[in-house]
């Protein structure tokens, strides 16, 4: 569905239509005027009450969150993070990034927000930051970078995003658009068809960090590094990593660093502009290289085969010893929480997880009395040894109407919940192939599925200078091409020398 279009030439035609025209009411014009008007005023009205001043730059502009509610916001956020996507469980590398993170906001225009820095674990490269003050970086983004400097830079960038209240200015935005769009759809019945298509959008609109916003924090994330003393010239080298990274992490629900900021080359080209205005050279910089990847000398690369992996059609839990039916050609994502998966037509998905009740009968009652579903069938079986409660349900989404079949199963001390579904219309040709996903869930037995295990990052200091193809040679790594090696050890290619007493990385298990 998509909004009409009022082209040039009609609205240019509506404003000279004649007031005896047939249907041309003078007194609706007034009334429309004046609520116009009315929505004028109102909208000036929340403008002014929800100004403030910005920390960084202290101009007055539009906030009609408060800062308490931001830290809500933020902290709620946090929790949704640490549940869906989950975090590295490395105390120690943890407290690194943390302590890193936070002696730069300490010293930042707003240093007494509840600052959190966490490693989440993702493969892919990205940081992000929620509102409040709760930083993410990915343990993808961790193993590509060489040292804590260019640690400092995405943190920094991360940081600037908080103090200058990129999230509040977009959020009180989308506000705004929200109270323009509700008074107009009162004075305009005509535009209540479109208030609930445009409210969906609106948050995700604004929400998008713009060019100005994501230069800004670049230049925060400069001015921390120089506050602390870190070598500003490794912000590039991070920018040239991303550049060269290119998908180095598969199946991710986390889009890529490239793809959730602009692209790095115009801002190499700026990180160099402010390098080369300082007015004096930096003195006794920091980069702190060894210290950094002596804390990464074991971390796993890549996506982690322990927590789940998807291979020839299924997926596989060697930790908790299941695996169960996922067409090959379905678009797939393991969560912390959930596996998901849809068709490629987008008529048919799939979603695992663990339910709440110790059996299946309750988890089927929790399910049904959570007032989402409407529960047709319930059937108790077994499904390969395991008891279950097998049900055809119906359901109402923003989306539409669909129908599923859903299984909740009992295996080991838990109930797993594995739903399938479709729209409406599409059920009946799918729910052959729904029953054979359900059918398949069962235990792993295979020893190769079982003892998989992810490969690592392992630090190595060089004896001598030596090229990198040679470094591969004498070190090699487990199914890592000399493209990639280069790329995570910030090295062109095969020829590039790796320097005597440095550290370099090898991927290996």
């Amino acid at each position: 569905m998509s909004h009409p279009v009022i082209s040039a030439d009609t609205r240019k035609g509506n404003r000279e239509l004649r007031e005896d025209a047939p249907g041309f009411d003078k007194h609706n014009r007034r009334r429309n005027r004046c609520t116009h008007s009315a929505i004028a005023h109102l909208l000036i009205a929340a403008t002014l009450a929800g100004c403030a001043i910005n920390p960084v730059t202290g101009d007055r502009e539009l906030a009609l969150i408060s800062e308490d509610q931001e830290i809500a916001m933020g902290r709620d956020a946090a929790q949704q993070v640490s549940s869906s996507l989950g975090l590295v469980e490395n105390a120690a590398l943890q407290q690194y990034v943390s302590g890193v993170g936070l002696e730069l906001a300490r010293t930042s225009e707003r240093p007494d927000l509840p600052w959190e820095f966490h490693v989440v674990d993702d493969p892919t490269p990205n940081a992000f930051a929620l509102p409040g003050g709760y930083i993410y970086v990915t343990r993808g983004l961790l193993t590509l970078m060489n040292s804590e400097a260019e640690l400092a830079a995405v943190l920094g960038h991360e940081i600037g995003h908080v103090t200058a209240r990129h999230s509040v200015s977009q959020l009180s935005q989308a506000q705004l658009a929200q109270l323009a769009l509700g008074i107009g759809m009162i004075a305009s019945p005509e535009l209540r068809q479109f208030g609930e298509l445009a409210n969906t959008g609106l948050s995700l609109l604004f929400l998008k960090f713009g060019r100005d916003d994501e230069r800004q924090a670049d230049e925060l994330g400069f001015q921390y590094m120089l506050a602390h003393q870190y070598d500003v010239r490794e912000m590039r080298d991070v920018f040239v990593a991303l550049q060269s990274s290119g998908e180095l992490a598969g199946q991710s629900p986390i889009p890529s660093w490239l793809a959730s900021h602009p692209g790095p080359p115009d801002r190499i080209a700026a990180v160099q502009e402010r390098i080369s205005a300082l007015e004096t050279p930096q003195q006794a910089v920091k980069i702190n290289a060894r210290s950094y990847l002596e804390r990464l000398d074991g971390v796993v690369y890549g996506s982690d085969p322990r927590h789940g992996f998807f291979e020839d059609g299924y997926f596989y839990h060697p930790e908790l010893a299941f695996q169960f039916l996922v067409p090959e050609s379905w678009r797939k994502q393991n969560l912390t929480a959930a596996v998901l998966a849809i068709s490629p037509n987008q008529d048919a998905a799939l979603q695992l997880t663990l339910t709440q009740g110790d059996a299946a009968q309750g988890a089927l009652s929790f399910f049904e009395e959570s007032g989402a579903v409407a529960i047709e069938s319930p059937e108790s079986t077994e499904i390969n040894g395991h008891e279950a409660m097998v049900s055809r349900f119906q359901a109402e989404t923003p989306n539409g109407a669909v129908r599923g079949l859903a299984a909740h199963i009992e295996f080991g001390e838990v109930t797993y919940r594995l739903v399938t579904f479709a729209p409406m219309g599409a059920y009946q040709s799918q729910e052959t192939l729904f029953r054979q996903i359900i059918g398949s869930f069962s235990p792993a037995t295979d020893r190769d599925v079982l003892d998989v295990q992810a490969r690592r990052l392992q630090i190595i200091e060089l004896d001598r200078d030596m090229t990198l193809s040679e470094f591969e040679k004498d070190y090699p790594s487990t199914d890592l091409s000399i493209e990639e090696l280069a790329v995570i050890n910030q090295v062109e290619g095969p020829s590039s020398t790796l320097k005597g007493g440095a550290a370099a990385k090898r991927v290996i298990g």
